[in-house]
């Protein structure tokens, strides 16, 4: 994976500034399922599509139209993680995270 940096915009702003990259795993089988950019404090409820970095079959899913994006599975165990939806107080596209279905870590900025 090469360098990755955080993405500013008005969402990012909006939420205090304050950003981190996370490593989400399977809560299952413990497998870095994707790398992803959370902004704001507090838990994890949702993961908007256009905040993924990794890996690559998940980055550009916000350019789908929300009926062809399958739910969000572990690879290797196939544990279902969340499902994708429309985020209605900012129209944005996200999964919609089942409670307990992920581990997070916080990665490093490199």
């Amino acid at each position: 994976m090469s360098r990755l940096t955080l993405k500013r915009d008005r969402y990012k702003s909006s939420r205090g500034g304050y950003s981190r990259l996370l490593n989400i795993h399977c809560y299952k089988c413990n497998t870095l399922v994707l790398v992803y950019q959370k902004d704001g404090p507090g838990h994890i409820r949702r993961l908007y599509l256009d905040r993924i970095f990794f890996p690559e079959g998940l980055t550009d899913l916000q350019k789908q139209s929300i009926k062809n994006i399958p739910p969000l599975k572990c690879p290797k165990c196939g544990f279902v993680m969340g499902i994708p939806y429309i985020y209605e107080k900012e129209q944005r596209k996200a999964f919609r995270v089942f409670q307990d279905a992920l581990i997070k870590k916080i990665r490093k900025v490199s």
